[in-house]
């Protein structure tokens, strides 16, 4: 088994996943902390970053995830692509002896909807009846505590709430493209859930990672969860207002409410109504705690700027989902007609 001191100059790290819009932010600082990290994954998002060791594989594959991992133990294996709580089953299959931390990526899309309190922390009741997704990451986060308290097996749950970096953050208009970017530099209107005077909290991929580094290798976390976010609160108007500055054009919004985005375009339906149309304030003591000096420093009107610079780099990142801004007009369009 690997070193059992977490202050160590370096540990020795597992990534399941690892090329994704989070973890390959969080890759780049675990390596240029001289962390030895390997990537588990079939190899077929992107390259891995430089420094990383590849272990090409797909995990579902019991029989040829144990034969890319051979004998090989860990001081933290991280989940970044479990979803659902067959994927704890794989989980502890795979590794139970064979690391002293396993970090499960929740969400903090687990919190209870509605909220009966504006401040969320990490005793928050975890219940959401409006999405799948979250009642999913829940019952994950059950099987693991549950495989801690009966066979001590040594997981850290984390949960990140909306965390960007190379993509603009939106509720509705394209998650991950450039789609609504578009609009708003073609003078063309976006759409805004409610009256955008709900209040949420966008978290830079790096601020994210600065709190979840310092949980590597550290056993006073095993056994407890942390969401890792910005002290920064900003409404949704601000957000998009925001957005639109750093592109240098004015945002056109139309504000309609969430439950007949839902109607309309159901793929909406458990992100809005379970998430994003309600006002969510994140208490931080918690990692703060466990992570001393941690603190997010990078302002949304900064990290918005540099996503907008990192897509003015390469005009080939630009890519606008045509069905998706058709959906967008067709929505305007069918809500202004029922006197909105």
């Amino acid at each position: 088994m690997p070193k059992t001191n977490h202050d160590a100059a370096a540990l020795k790290i597992l990534f399941m996943g690892g090329t994704g819009k989070i973890s390959t932010t969080v890759s780049e600082q675990v390596l240029a902390k001289g962390h030895e990290l390997y990537l588990l994954n079939r190899g077929q998002q992107s390259k891995n970053p430089p420094g990383s060791r590849s272990l090409v594989t797909d995990a579902n594959d019991l029989k040829a995830a144990r034969a890319a991992l051979r004998n090989l133990e860990f001081d933290v294996v991280v989940d970044w692509i479990g979803f659902t709580p067959d994927h704890i089953e794989r989980d502890l299959a795979l590794f139970k002896g064979r690391t002293r931390q396993f970090i499960f990526i929740s969400s903090a899309s687990v919190y209870q909807k509605p909220p009966t309190h504006y401040l969320i922390t990490e005793a928050t009741p975890l219940y959401n009846p409006f999405s799948d997704y979250s009642a999913n990451k829940i019952a994950c986060e059950e099987r693991l505590l549950r495989a801690y308290r009966e066979e001590h097996f040594p997981v850290t749950i984390v949960r990140p709430t909306y965390t960007y970096n190379h993509y603009f953050p939106v509720a509705v208009g394209g998650f991950g493209g450039y789609t609504l970017a578009d609009r708003l530099k073609r003078g063309k209107p976006i759409i805004v859930h409610g009256d955008g005077s709900s209040l949420w909290v966008m978290t830079h991929a790096e601020d994210f990672g600065r709190g979840f580094t310092g949980l590597l290798g550290n056993p006073q976390t095993v056994g407890h969860a942390f969401h890792i976010t910005s002290d920064e609160v900003l409404t949704w108007n601000q957000v998009y207002q925001t957005i639109a500055e750093a592109l240098g054009v004015e945002a056109k919004m139309v504000h309609i409410p969430s439950d007949f985005i839902a109607k309309m375009a159901p793929q909406y339906a458990g992100s809005l109504l379970g998430d994003k149309s309600w006002s969510v304030v994140f208490d931080n003591t918690k990692i703060k705690t466990f992570v001393p000096g941690f603190q997010a420093v990078i302002p949304f009107r900064e990290g918005i700027r540099r996503t907008a610079a990192w897509f003015d780099a390469d005009k080939k990142r630009q890519v606008v989902d045509i069905a998706t801004g058709r959906q967008m007009d067709e929505m305007i369009k069918a809500y202004q007609a029922n006197g909105g």
